[in-house]
């Protein structure tokens, strides 16, 4: 719990002295701050038992936090890196789906009626409109899949107003003036 009298906690571990920063003053890292942070991490991997302290003197951090701050930042690429790979299995799957429904919209499709194809008047078969609709609803019900699965989507917007009312059964108003 905190008292709310701490010092603030940096976001990001701090750079060695004269490094760069962004346009909105975040510190620019480098590809020799992300070996430091992955070898740390490898360190926390390798030996659970290590401390922050052993693993931040033993990669050149300056205090604890920053060993902590580098390996989360690790962990957090590393997921990210699985959820995008799971995100493009899922994607891979939704286009095999999407090519096999297209397929049958393009094929042509004739009437069956009691195990018989069913002919117009100058003998040639009925087209049937029933599976080429059933594959467009599916394709559509694929792209929602699509758009849901890249966040494409707005979010729903819920609007609320109105006024509450509070009455007091019992009292008299000009008893509470």
């Amino acid at each position: 719990m905190t008292t709310g009298n701490e010092p603030p906690v940096p976001a990001e571990p701090l750079p060695p002295p004269g490094q760069a920063r962004d346009k909105r003053g975040h510190y620019i890292t480098t590809a020799a701050h992300d070996e430091r942070a992955a070898a740390a991490a490898r360190m926390r991997a390798g030996n659970p038992k290590l401390t922050y302290q052993q693993i931040a003197d033993a990669v050149g951090y300056s205090n604890k936090g920053e060993a902590w701050r580098a390996i989360q930042k690790c962990r957090q690429a590393v997921l990210q890196s699985a959820g995008a790979e799971l995100i493009a299995s899922e994607a891979a799957q939704l286009d095999d789906l999407f090519v096999s429904a297209l397929e049958v919209l393009e094929r042509d499709h004739v009437v069956v009626s009691h195990g018989k194809v069913v002919t117009g008047a100058g003998g040639e078969p009925l087209l049937d409109d029933g599976p080429k609709l059933a594959a467009i609803r599916e394709m559509r019900m694929l792209r929602e899949s699509y758009r849901k699965l890249y966040g494409l989507d707005q979010p729903a917007q819920v609007a609320v107003s109105g006024a509450v009312r509070y009455e007091v059964v019992g009292v008299d108003a000009a008893d509470l003036t």
